[in-house]
């Protein structure tokens, strides 16, 4: 029997799989549960320029059919990462991801600057989903203008694949996905967790500590799915698509609608096993229906 072929690329990087954590959701803990050797791409938690103590608590509320989050990207700062969880996570043959968050674009380019000395790290992921202070706090994905601006700027101080993610919380997500793509993206991660909140009934007060959070883990798949499938439609660089993934089924319906590869994020706490099931579970569903190589699968959905 031939073993199907699950490599995908992104921007030029070639990936074993397509199958990788979301940021924020895995960190060296995990390598001593799983092998990570055996997932396509690693993806730490997003990093500062600056130590970043993060949002007031509770920061975590469980929803039905999901997790509100409102961590704040609590950082020890990007020497430390550079220092510490980077040469931690060299130590595996799996191209590394690194997330990054800024509060302008000059810290945006400051950061990507110093991580342009590191050989180890081929790919970064823009978290635009976080406020733009010098433009009233409104997050940099939540414009066009700005994500494009962003994209620009990053994109002539570098030559990594540059991986913006994308805020769900828009108007119309295909049109900032044109924006990055425009901007000279390599390649788009859609979609960051979706704006929401709860309350405590008995003491009448918000769940959060910073009251509104974002919301990811199964109940999210739905709407995240047809944004992947809406940006698939119009964009032409690769996507990796993420929401409420849970199992090898989820990654194939990304994939079906578009996605070349897929992030795992809130079932990782779930099942700390999950990316390796679902890699394992695309690899039997090709075998089943008979596909030689992942490729035959992206964006094959009949509509």
């Amino acid at each position: 029997m031939i073993k199907p072929n699950l490599q995908v690329q992104l921007g030029g990087v070639t990936l074993k799989n397509p199958v990788m954590p979301a940021s924020g959701t895995f960190g060296s803990g995990n390598c001593d549960l799983i092998d990570i050797r055996k997932i396509g791409a690693i993806v730490p938690k997003s990093v500062t320029l600056t130590p970043r103590e993060g949002n007031n608590t509770p920061r975590i509320a469980e929803t039905t059919g999901g997790v509100l989050n409102s961590i704040g990207i609590q950082s020890e700062g990007l020497e430390y990462f550079i220092k510490n969880d980077l040469k931690y996570y060299e130590q595996y043959d799996t191209p590394i991801i690194v997330s990054i968050s800024a509060y302008s674009v000059d810290e945006f380019l400051e950061m990507v600057e110093i991580l342009n000395k590191e050989k180890s790290i081929n790919m970064i992921e823009l978290n635009i989903s976080c406020p733009n202070l010098k433009e009233g706090g409104k997050a940099f994905g939540m414009s066009e203008e700005f994500t494009y601006k962003i994209v620009k700027e990053v994109k002539n101080v570098t030559n990594k694949v540059i991986i913006p993610k994308l805020t769900p919380n828009v108007a119309d997500i295909v049109s900032i996905a044109l924006a990055a793509e425009e901007g000279g993206a390599d390649c788009l991660c859609v979609a960051n967790t979706h704006l929401g909140m709860a309350i405590d009934v008995k003491s009448r007060k918000p769940r959060l500590g910073n009251i509104i959070g974002g919301l990811s883990g199964p109940a999210i798949k739905p709407i995240s799915l047809r944004m992947v499938w809406q940006v698939a439609q119009k964009v032409g660089i690769p996507i990796i698509g993420v929401g409420g993934i849970s199992n090898w089924e989820d990654a194939i319906e990304y994939i079906l609608a578009g996605a070349t590869a897929i992030q795992v994020g809130t079932y990782n706490f779930v099942n700390p096993n999950c990316m390796i099931d679902i890699v394992e579970g695309i690899e039997k569903y090709m075998i089943e229906n008979n596909y030689f190589s992942i490729k035959e699968l992206i964006g094959s959905v009949e509509i």
